[in-house]
């Protein structure tokens, strides 16, 4: 039987240095937000929860306008980051 797993993209950075990158574990994340498992997705890159509606206002505010639009963008993208290089740290450290 055939996985999606199959499919995925391998981290280029961890095949030339042996190491994680910041997005190690997205691909996986958003695949088992597709199947329902939301805890074990938060547990592999807690930061998808927040990329997701990221993406999604981007993509809607590309097309209709909204007046505070900027603003959650902006304050979405900071949190990202700032949860990815947590995450990032934690799982280097351990």
């Amino acid at each position: 039987m055939v996985s999606l797993e199959d499919y995925m993209l391998p981290c280029l950075n961890k095949k030339l240095f042996g190491i994680d990158c910041p997005g190690c574990g997205m691909q996986r994340s958003v695949l088992l937000i597709f199947q329902g498992d939301f805890e074990a997705a938060f547990h592999l890159y807690p930061a998808i929860f927040l990329l997701i509606p990221l993406a999604l206002i981007i993509t809607t505010s590309l097309f209709y306008k909204f007046k505070y639009s900027n603003k959650i963008i902006n304050i979405l993208a900071i949190i990202s980051i700032v949860t990815i290089i947590i995450s990032y740290l934690i799982k280097i450290i351990n």
